[in-house]
Formats: structure tokens, sequence, C-alpha cells
């Protein structure tokens, strides 16, 4: 059953959404056109269920971020060649936009977006502190990244809103070769079995990090959320540590800063509440009007 707010209020939480999805100078971006033009994944995908769920965005994305950080390349590159401490709602902003381009947008939208990424991470490039070459743009690395950002999602939304399939994560998984193919990586895993191995093989390099500490410490105090919502932030940050496999929190000193055992009910209600609640004018509704579709599809599916 669809969640039925009173007028003001859901006009607010509209409004607090499509904020977080306009970073300041970008253009907007109208998901609902040109009429009929598909995206990378299509209207009935897992993706497009999983991607419309705030609480699983916020609680994945930052579990796919610590899992990109504690790799020393990613993290250095990311550190040295980001805005991330000086401005870290403005590029959280701009994460949060393209990953809803590439997952909503109009293909051919999608598609131009992801190549001036690519062009812009061409100057990412440079040695770790040990003394190991990085490049934004090699495969290796990109393949790390966009398989913890399909574990993070993924978990999130299986975790907290509603259990996927093995069938259902692996589906997942592979509605985003498209998007990682356009990107560059090579080999990203389109199973959980291969992201499983995946995770096995990158593990022995993962390490904790004071980087990784203050990118915990910025996204628990950073005004992401409005002020009304802001108690409920480090709850989420500790929901994404929560997140990670155990082997990966106990390598990275993270086994004390998940969630007690009351926390996750509450989690799983939040999670669950926001999959009722009807965002007229998010990506994915939006996106759902450019191809025909009853804005309330994705909530009805």
């Amino acid at each position: 059953m669809l969640l039925t707010l009173p007028r003001p209020l859901q006009h607010w939480i509209e409004a607090t959404a499509a904020a977080l999805l306009h970073p300041p100078g970008a253009p907007p971006i109208d998901f609902a056109a040109p009429p009929g033009e598909p995206a990378l994944a299509a209207a009935d995908s897992v993706a497009w269920r999983v991607f419309k769920n705030p609480v699983a965005l916020f609680v994945g994305g930052v579990a796919a971020v610590i899992l990109e950080l504690a790799e020393p390349r990613v993290r250095t590159g990311v550190w040295e060649h980001t805005g991330f401490r000086e401005d870290p709602l403005g590029r959280l902003q701009r994460t949060g936009l393209a990953a809803m381009v590439t997952v909503y947008g109009p293909r051919g939208v999608a598609e131009r977006m992801i190549a001036r990424i690519v062009r812009a991470h061409e100057a990412v490039r440079g040695h770790t502190p040990s003394g190991d070459p990085y490049h934004a743009n090699d495969p290796e690395l990109l393949r790390w990244v966009q398989a913890t950002a399909a574990f993070g999602f993924g978990e999130a939304y299986s975790r907290y809103v509603r259990p996927l399939s093995g069938e259902e994560f692996d589906q997942l998984l592979a509605e985003g070769a498209p998007a990682a193919d356009l990107y560059g990586a090579e080999g990203v895993p389109t199973s959980r079995a291969a992201l499983d191995e995946l995770f096995d093989a990158t593990r022995p390099r993962l390490e904790p990090s004071p980087i990784l500490v203050e990118f915990l410490r910025i996204m628990r105090r950073a005004p992401v959320l409005p002020a009304p919502l802001r108690p409920m932030q480090g709850l989420l940050v500790r929901a994404a540590v929560d997140l990670l496999p155990q082997p990966d929190r106990r390598r990275l000193s993270l086994l004390a800063e998940g969630l007690r055992p009351w926390e996750r009910p509450l989690l799983r209600a939040m999670g669950r509440l926001a999959d009722r609640l009807v965002l007229r004018n998010g990506p994915g509704a939006r996106a759902c009007l450019r191809l025909g579709l009853p804005v309330d599809y994705l909530y009805r599916r």
C-alpha cells in the first residue's frame, strides 16, 4: 500500500530530495524528456526499483565509498583530486546526480555524461604514499568502484527494504554492465558468485587509514540531510558500516562502528516506509512518465 502524507509534508520531502540532486551551478536535468527514450536499464529492472529508495541510496552509497577508500590507489585518487574535504555536500550531490542519470536518464544523456566523466578522469593520476601508481581510468580500479557500488546499493536494499533473491541480486549486477562498459571497467561481476570472488581477491589490499576515519566523521557531520532529519544521519552511517562483510569490517578496524541490535529493525521500518512514499518529482517517477508509465509504477510493482 502506498504511503499518503499531508500535502505540506509531501512538498517538503519532495523539495528536500530534489535539492540533494542539484549541485550548485549544474544545469537541471528533466528525467521526463525526451518522451519515449529508454535508459541504460529497463523500467522493469531491479535497478529502477532499488534506486528509487533514499534509505538504500544513502546507506549503500556510504558503504561503497568505505570499500573504495580502503583500496590505497582509489583512496589516493579520490582524496587528492576531488573537493570532498572542502565541499562534501557538493561532491555528494554530483555523485548522486550521476548515479540517477546512469540508471534513470535517457540513454543519450547518460552516455554523454559518462563520456565527460571519463575525459575528466584521464587527468587523475599519480602515486600513492607507498609509491604505487594509480590512474582513475585504470580498468582494474574502475571494476572495484563499479562492484562496490552495486554491492552497496543492492545489499542496502536487500537488508533494509526488501530482501532480494539470489536471482534478483544477479540481475542487478548484470544490469550495471552497460554503464560499466561505458566507463571502461573490465570484468565487472555480473553475478553474486563473481562479486564474492572479486571481494576475496581484493581483500588483501584493503587497509584502514586516517582518511577513512575522516570520511566517516565528515559523513556524520556534513549537512547532507535537512536539520529536522540530521539526528538520523549518524544512524545511516552506522548502517553503512554494518552492511560491510564481516572480514572487511575486521580488516578496516570498524567492528565497533556498526548498529546496535535494536537499530536494525528501525532501519528496516524506515526503508520500507520510504519504499511506499511516491516521490512524484524524483528521477524514477519522472523517468516513468518519459516512458508513458504511471508516475507510481515503481511503487506498485
